[in-house]
């Protein structure tokens, strides 16, 4: 059975349209109790500042007590704040909702299952199975019931500056940090401010419609200028559910997600801590795997998302992955890619080593990359089309072990992304588009 909703990172649309609908989010919630929670249970709901939550989360609860579980409202909390909730309070059941760094007007709906671990594809399966059946309401006494966590933000607090050792002291660092106005803009700043460093904040005032607009991991403009203009240590950017995060460097350089990959590997490699390979994505820059490969690390690349990066941990007994983007896992920390988590590991390498953010990257090269989004009118056979295949070996007998060409469909709208990279960025943007070109014709 293929999933018709779940995309790979849960439900996502634009609210109102169907399925991000209130009267689909009851028969959701009723469809996951029957699957993951038959003879009742608990299940934590939690979700980032869009206006839209209010009446999501409303739904959920609806569908849950209705089919007899019981609800723990956790407010806005990061997505890795929610998966972290989940485990440690032993339910049965983690709910996001959240559409990450989309604007304001999406929303989407991701669960956790009882190990705060995304569900497998055969779980999300048996979830849609159920869609089409009537919502579940118990009798009176089957009923499940609903309860507000106020300490949510306070626990999950703790959990993060836990991951670093108790002798880290953030004293003397200035740090300008982005919440997207989104899920983190509490819980961010204040565990960087209970470490001591100063915080400069941005992107920390959420109405309900400005998360992710002009500010966060997708758009760090505003932080680059910022680091510069008070002259900050560092720069540290959340998208809207914190699961993501970008850096900047004291010279106001980006340090996106495979640079901080390479931070984390160098150091736990100096250290003797790197278990396993280090997984990026097919997406991830050459300069990653060069630089791992020049200090002895290995190096694995899943396909695009999250969810393959950590099958391929799982399958290789690596602890470190993740995206350029900035959706980092670190096995060794937690379940999940979580932003907070991920730059307290980096604020420790920079403290303990003594070396600014500028220095740790220097190792690594990031190779330009050029990407080119082609829309197609049909789906387009890529593997089966020798017009695309002939053109895309002629690219790849120029560029040789200098360069690297990938083809990917989009999963979630008709898209051919076309990807070279190499040395030379004017070369790899020719290349890119002669392939684009040839994609466009087949898919004409």
């Amino acid at each position: 059975m293929s999933r018709q909703f779940f995309g790979t990172d849960g439900i996502r649309g634009q609210v109102g349209q169907h399925p991000m609908t209130a009267e689909f989010a009851l028969r959701l919630a009723s469809a996951a109790a029957r699957v993951l929670a038959p003879d009742g249970g608990r299940v934590m709901i939690g979700k980032d500042t869009r206006v839209s939550g209010y009446m999501f989360e409303s739904a959920l609860e609806a569908g849950f007590v209705a089919a007899g579980m019981d609800v723990t409202l956790l407010g806005p909390l990061p997505t890795p704040g929610i998966a972290y909730m989940t485990q440690a309070s032993n339910a049965d059941l983690g709910v996001v909702i959240s559409a990450s760094h989309n604007p304001y007007a999406d929303n989407g709906i991701k669960f956790f299952d009882r190990n705060g671990g995304k569900l497998s594809d055969s779980m999300e399966e048996a979830i849609e199975a159920h869609l089409g059946e009537p919502a579940i309401t118990r009798d009176s006494g089957a009923l499940g019931r609903a309860k507000r966590l106020e300490t949510a933000i306070e626990q999950y607090q703790r959990f993060c500056v836990g991951t670093v050792s108790g002798q880290l002291r953030l004293d003397g660092l200035k740090a300008v940090v982005d919440c997207a106005h989104g899920a983190g803009y509490k819980v961010a700043p204040r565990a960087l401010t209970e470490l001591g460093a100063e915080i400069v904040p941005i992107g920390c005032s959420p109405n309900g419609r400005n998360i992710n607009e002009g500010c966060g991991s997708t758009q760090p403009e505003l932080l680059t200028l910022m680091v510069k203009g008070v002259g900050a240590d560092i720069g540290i950017a959340f998208d809207g559910d914190g699961d993501r995060v970008v850096m900047v460097d004291h010279l106001g350089n980006l340090v996106d997600g495979d640079q901080i990959l390479y931070v984390l590997a160098a150091d736990r490699r100096r250290r003797g801590q790197l278990d396993g390979p280090v997984v990026g994505t097919l997406m991830s820059n050459l300069g990653l795997e060069i630089a791992l490969g020049e200090i002895g690390a290995g190096f694995h690349r899943a396909k695009v998302g999250d969810r393959y990066v950590l099958e391929l941990l799982r399958e290789t007994g690596g602890k470190l992955g993740g995206e350029t983007s900035g959706h980092i896992l670190c096995l060794d920390k937690t379940t999940t890619g979580d932003g907070l988590v991920t730059a307290l590991q980096v604020l420790a390498v920079m403290r303990e080593t003594g070396r600014s953010l500028a220095d740790l990257t220097a190792g690594m090269r990031r190779f330009p990359q050029v990407l080119i989004n082609v829309r197609t009118a049909r789906r387009l056979d890529l593997g089966g089309s020798t017009p695309v295949r002939s053109a895309v070996d002629r690219v790849k007998d120029q560029l040789g072990r200098r360069g690297r060409v990938v083809l990917r469909p989009s999963g979630t709208e008709p898209v051919v992304r076309v990807m070279v990279e190499g040395e030379d960025e004017g070369e790899i943007r020719q290349l890119a588009e002669q392939i684009a070109r040839v994609v466009a014709d087949e898919a004409a």
